[in-house]
């Protein structure tokens, strides 16, 4: 199966989630926050530098629930607003 190359808005997006992913993480470790949301610390630390710019809905919504954001939150600060 060939995945069809990323558009620079999604790579962007990608990178807004990472940033605010980090954010949130504030001064606990990558591997806590990772253990607590049932991933992998190397899955956390390719999320939150863009190299996995569009990661599954059930990864995000098990992080944001380990950080205490919200999916609304998320999709407000992620998704640019349109023109």
């Amino acid at each position: 199966m060939v995945r069809t190359p990323l558009t620079p808005e999604e790579r962007e997006r990608g990178e807004r989630l990472g940033r605010l992913l980090r954010e949130a993480r504030g001064g606990r470790s990558m591997t806590d926050v990772a253990a607590n949301a049932g991933i992998s610390a190397e899955t956390l630390r390719k999320i939150e530098t863009g190299r996995a710019p569009t990661p599954a809905f059930f990864t995000v919504s098990a992080l944001a629930e380990a950080l205490g954001l919200s999916m609304d939150e998320l999709v407000v600060r992620c998704v640019p607003l349109a023109a």
